[in-house]
C-alpha cells in the first residue's frame, strides 16, 4: 500500500507539475533521462557490475567448512578378534576444514582487473545511452517549436483570407464584381483554414511525442518555452571530431571494450598457471559398540582430535586444449573490440560531417530565407494597399500570400534545421548535456 502511495502521489505530483509550468530544454532532457527505461534497465546492468567486482574480491578470501555426521550399523559385523558377532555400532564425527589459496595462477587478480574494467564500461554506456535521449529530446524539443511557428503563420494567413472574403462581399453587394469572385475568396479561405488545422494536428502529435519521449503520465496541457535563438560559430569538423574523441562517451566505451577484451586474454591465460593452496583442518570421533565397555564421549573426542595442514599443488598438464580454446576466443573478441571501436569512430565523423554541412546549409537558407521573407512581407503590404484601394487584382493578392506564405515556412524551416545542427555539433564537440545557451 505504501508503494501503491508513493507512486499515486509521483503520478499527481508530475501531471500537476506538467499542467502548471512550461518544460524548458534543460528540464525536458534531465526528466527524459531521469525516468527513460533504457537508462533504468543499465543502472541495473552497473548494479551487476559492482557484485562483479565484490565477487572477485571475494575470490581472495578463504574457504571455510564445518561437517558432522551421525551413523549406525545393525547386525552381523567383524570384531577387533578378527571374528564375526552381531553387534550394533554407532559413530559421531565431525570436522572443520579451511583452504586458502596462495597463487591461483593469477586468475584471481586477473579477474578482478576484467570486473573493474568492464564496470567502467557499465557506466559509459549508461553515459551514452542519456547522449542518445539527449539528441532525441533535442530533436523533438524543436520539432515542437517549429511547428508552434508554423501554426502562427497559418493564423496569419487565414486572418489575411478572412479579409479578402470580406471585401469580396463587400464589393459583391456594391454589384461591382460577380459572386464567382466571392466563392473564390470563401474557397481560399476554406483552404487556409484547413492548413491551419493540418498544422495544428502536427503541433499536437509533435508534443505528444515529445511528451511520450519523456514519459510523462499525461501529455495533456503539456507547454514548451522557447529557446534562445543566437547565430552561433560553427565548428569544422575536424575540430569537432578531435574534441569528440576525447570527450563521446560511445567512443570512451569502445576504447574501454578494447581494454576488457585484453583483460579477458590475460585472463585466459591464467589456465595454464599452477594453483597453490594451503589447507588445515580440525575434527574428532566417537564409537559406541553394543556388548562391550565403550569410553566416554568426551574421553573419546578428546583422545581421537586430530589436526592438520597441508599444501595442494595443481599444476596444468594437458587440458584437452580447454586454455588454448578460451585464449583464441578471447582474442576474437579483442579484434571485434577493435573493429567495433574503427567502425563508431568511423560512423561519429560522418555523422559530425553530415551535421556539419547541414548546418552551414541551413544556415545559409536561413539568412536568405530572412530577407525573402523581409521581401515577401513588404510585398504583400504594397499589393494589399493597392487591392484596398481597388488597383489590384484578387489573383495578384493572393499569390503575394502564398509567396509571403511560402517564405515564412522556408524561413522557419531553415532557421529550426539550423539550430539542431549546430547543437548536434555543440554537443559532439564538448559533450554537454544541458544545452541551452
Amino acid at each position: 500500500m505504501k508503494k501503491i502511495l508513493i507512486t499515486s502521489l509521483t503520478g499527481i505530483m508530475s501531471m500537476s507539475l506538467v499542467a502548471q509550468t512550461k518544460w524548458s530544454l534543460d528540464s525536458c532532457i534531465n526528466y527524459a533521462i531521469e525516468h527513460n527505461l533504457t537508462v533504468k534497465a543499465r543502472e541495473l546492468d552497473r548494479m551487476s557490475g559492482e557484485y562483479d567486482i565484490t565477487e572477485a574480491q571475494d575470490r581472495f578470501l578463504p574457504s571455510l567448512s564445518a561437517s558432522a555426521g551421525q551413523s549406525f550399523n545393525f547386525g552381523r559385523g567383524l570384531t577387533s578378534e578378527n571374528t564375526y558377532a552381531n553387534r550394533n555400532t554407532k559413530n559421531f564425527q565431525w570436522g572443520v576444514n579451511m583452504s586458502l589459496p596462495l597463487f591461483q595462477g593469477l586468475s584471481a587478480t586477473r579477474q578482478l582487473k576484467y570486473a573493474r574494467i568492464n564496470y567502467r564500461s557499465l557506466l559509459l554506456q549508461i553515459e551514452s545511452a542519456k547522449d542518445d535521449i539527449t539528441l532525441n529530446v533535442i530533436s523533438q524539443y524543436l520539432q515542437v517549436l517549429a511547428y508552434s511557428e508554423m501554426l502562427k503563420n497559418a493564423q496569419e494567413q487565414v486572418e489575411l483570407s478572412d479579409y479578402e472574403l470580406k471585401r469580396q462581399e463587400a464589393l459583391a453587394e456594391a454589384g461591382k464584381i460577380a459572386e464567382i469572385d466571392v466563392l473564390q475568396a470563401r474557397s481560399q479561405l476554406a483552404n487556409d483554414r484547413q492548413n491551419y488545422t493540418d498544422t495544428e494536428n502536427n503541433l499536437a502529435i509533435a508534443r505528444l511525442d515529445l511528451a511520450q519521449l519523456l514519459n510523462l503520465p499525461s501529455p495533456e496541457n503539456f507547454d514548451i518555452e522557447p529557446i534562445q535563438t543566437l547565430d552561433p560559430v560553427i565548428m569544422s569538423p575536424d575540430d569537432v571530431y578531435m574534441r569528440a574523441m576525447s570527450s563521446n562517451n560511445s567512443i570512451k566505451s569502445a576504447k574501454n571494450d578494447i581494454e576488457a577484451a585484453q583483460a579477458g586474454v590475460s585472463l585466459a591465460k591464467s589456465g595454464y598457471l599452477p594453483h597453490l593452496s594451503f589447507t588445515a583442518g580440525i575434527g574428532s570421533s566417537y564409537y559406541n559398540i553394543s556388548g562391550i565397555e565403550n569410553p566416554s564421549f568426551s574421553r573419546q573426542m578428546r583422545d581421537n582430535l586430530n589436526k592438520s595442514i597441508g599444501f595442494s599443488l595443481t599444476v596444468p598438464i594437458f587440458d584437452a586444449f580447454s586454455t588454448r580454446n578460451s585464449v583464441r576466443k578471447a582474442r576474437i573478441r579483442e579484434l571485434s573490440a577493435a573493429l567495433q571501436l574503427e567502425n563508431r569512430t568511423t560512423t561519429l565523423y560522418q555523422e559530425i560531417q553530415q551535421a556539419y554541412y547541414r548546418a552551414t546549409g541551413a544556415r545559409q537558407k536561413y539568412l536568405t530565407g530572412i530577407e525573402t521573407e523581409s521581401i515577401a512581407r513588404e510585398a504583400l503590404d504594397a499589393i494589399k494597399g493597392k487591392y484596398e484601394m481597388g488597383r489590384s487584382t484578387p489573383t495578384e493578392f493572393e499569390q503575394a500570400k502564398v509567396q509571403y506564405q511560402q517564405a515564412s515556412i522556408n524561413r522557419i524551416q531553415s532557421h529550426y534545421e539550423y539550430i539542431l545542427r549546430t547543437r548536434i555539433l555543440d554537443f559532439y564537440g564538448s559533450n554537454r548535456r544541458l544545452t541551452e545557451q
